[in-house]
């Protein structure tokens, strides 16, 4: 995988030409697809100040004191409202969210972001019962929308995503609560901050979505 350098940068989006509040950030792309760009505004119907980014963002506080509104001009990308990528989780593809938090029913603004590569290949994921890998297993290649239907699979617990990125449901038919998983091992939802909560449909992210 090579990697690049891409830019983010935050700017005053008030009337006044002065440069005050103007800031320019560089940071390091962690994956492939270099085109990827969505603008974070602090006020809803993108008003206020924004935040332009390429890459992944563990912190938006840094950039915005809040944030109620997204354009995503290019790619996908996940949006957390915790920071380092914690926190519920939501799936934003090429569009405009003017009021994203009434649209997705967040009941808290955006903390961080991370961009997600487009991906062309074959896709594989194992899922299984039980934590650490145990329990019944089953290997995944396309879309499933309800895993009891498919395997009589009650729970799913952890995961080991061998090909391609892919989003976890908390329903069926790709309903409810959302995770994002790339390439790795997963060995417990619950040590992820995800106790109690069940994945009963998985979904890939497809070129289809860029």
């Amino acid at each position: 995988m090579r990697y690049g350098t891409v830019w983010c940068k935050s700017k005053n989006n008030s009337s006044s030409n002065s440069s005050k509040g103007q800031l320019t950030i560089k940071m390091t792309s962690t994956g492939m697809n270099m085109m990827s760009r969505i603008i974070f505004y602090e006020d809803r119907n993108f008003q206020g100040r924004s935040y332009e980014c390429m890459s992944d963002c563990p912190d938006m506080s840094s950039y915005l004191s809040r944030c109620h509104s997204c354009r995503v001009e290019r790619g996908c990308f996940m949006v957390y409202d915790r920071t380092n990528y914690m926190g519920n989780q939501y799936f934003m593809r090429r569009g405009e969210y003017a009021d994203y938090m009434s649209m997705m029913g967040m009941s808290d603004s955006i903390r961080s972001c991370r961009m997600i590569p487009m991906y062309r290949g074959s896709y594989r994921m194992r899922m299984y019962e039980r934590e650490n890998f145990g329990g019944q297993m089953y290997e995944l290649m396309d879309d499933c929308d309800n895993i009891m239907d498919r395997y009589r699979m009650s729970n799913c617990m952890s995961c080991n995503v061998m090909d391609g990125h892919w989003l976890m449901y908390e329903h069926p038919h790709y309903r409810g609560r959302m995770m994002y998983m790339r390439p790795g091992e997963y060995r417990s939802f619950m040590n992820m901050g995800w106790s109690g909560m069940r994945f009963m449909s998985m979904r890939r992210i497809t070129d289809s979505f860029y």
